[in-house]
């Protein structure tokens, strides 16, 4: 179950991204949020503490917090936090579909491993998806999933959400991700399963994911189509 915080910084995200808070303009204040949400004024401080760690706001001092969020002008998918391909979909609004291109129960074999993180032998899901996006198939996505971790996952499940399985049904609290960005030269598969018109190169991010306890359950690498796409993180400067 979500905690409180949580449920409010999305609804308050979703209220910005919407623009009934628009850009410059200041949230309601802490006294105000408290009573529209029902709950304290340490539970609101820490939704206001999010949204400013994902971009959205910033406190001034003697004023108020000001939305800093501005509507994307391209597709655009955070580095910073944690966000699945359909929650990404739904804060942007564009018109997107995913087709599973292969499914696989598999051992993790010495070069998976190395590739991965994930040890040799370690049961896993490999599943490879092409995301399309307003009818143009603009992203190849490859994951690995920990078995033990996705038990149940099947191909009808990584078509609609992974992640939304995971939390919702299995219970799985998704923590932390690394990542690294690189610009890679598109490879056959890609230009088989992609459209990638006169596009010689993808942006590739390579994500291992972490659940509470520390133990690595799934490892990403999803290939843009480099001219759709913009990649937003949000910097916080210490002291400030």
């Amino acid at each position: 179950m979500k905690a409180r915080y949580d449920e409010i910084y999305h609804d308050i995200r979703r209220n910005i991204e919407a623009g009934t808070y628009a850009y410059q303009s200041y949230l309601p204040s802490e006294a105000v949020l408290t009573g529209m949400y029902a709950c304290s004024h340490s539970t609101v401080r820490r939704a206001i503490a999010v949204l400013r760690d994902n971009g959205y706001v910033q406190p001034v001092h003697g004023k108020g917090v000001r939305v800093t969020y501005r509507e994307p002008e391209r597709e655009s998918f955070s580095v910073g936090g944690i966000e699945s391909f359909d929650e990404a979909r739904r804060r942007s609004g564009f018109s997107s579909t995913t087709r599973v291109v292969a499914f696989e129960h598999m051992q993790a074999t010495q070069a998976i491993a190395d590739q991965t993180g994930f040890a040799p032998g370690d049961e896993l899901f490999a599943v490879e998806r092409v995301r399309t996006i307003d009818g143009e198939a603009l992203i190849l996505d490859r994951n690995f999933f920990l078995a033990s971790a996705a038990e149940g996952l099947t191909p009808q499940i990584a078509e609609a959400s992974i992640y939304n399985y995971l939390e919702n049904t299995l219970g799985i609290t998704i923590a932390m991700s690394k990542r690294e960005i690189t610009g890679e030269r598109a490879t056959d598969r890609d230009r088989e399963l992609l459209d990638l018109d006169d596009v010689d190169y993808l942006a590739v991010v390579k994500s291992q994911t972490f659940d509470a306890q520390g133990t690595m359950i799934e490892y990403t690498q999803s290939r843009h189509r480099l001219d759709h796409f913009c990649f937003r993180s949000t910097a916080v400067r210490q002291g400030v």
